[in-house]
């Protein structure tokens, strides 16, 4: 599956517009890795357990995007963009929305 932020793709034409898909996650923070969040913003810079966290949750919920893709009969998804709201303290959810096409050689 071909996923893009584009709204086309060079060399591929769009043949067939399968309309909006989406993925998301729901993710809370662990006690542990705030711990270690504290003692990292006393020293400053990366907070690494977050930025794995973040990581994970987005393949997480590119994946279930694909997947709603694949069951509309998709072979790419174009224009896809993501979002993050806070659901409550300490978790967050990343919702990520695409647009599934059929594309073909130009």
């Amino acid at each position: 599956m071909l996923v893009v932020s584009s709204p086309d793709i060079p060399g591929k034409k769009i043949v067939k517009t399968l309309g909006l898909v989406k993925g998301n996650t729901i993710r809370a923070r662990h006690i542990g890795k705030d711990i270690l969040a504290v003692f990292k913003n006393i020293v400053g810079g990366e907070i690494q357990e977050y930025t794995k966290l973040m990581a994970e949750s987005r393949e997480q919920a590119i994946d279930r995007m694909v997947q709603d893709a694949e069951q509309l009969g998709a072979n790419a998804i174009i224009s896809v963009s993501t979002t993050t709201s806070v659901i409550s303290q300490g978790a967050a959810e990343l919702l990520v929305l695409g647009t599934a096409v059929v594309i073909e050689e130009e």
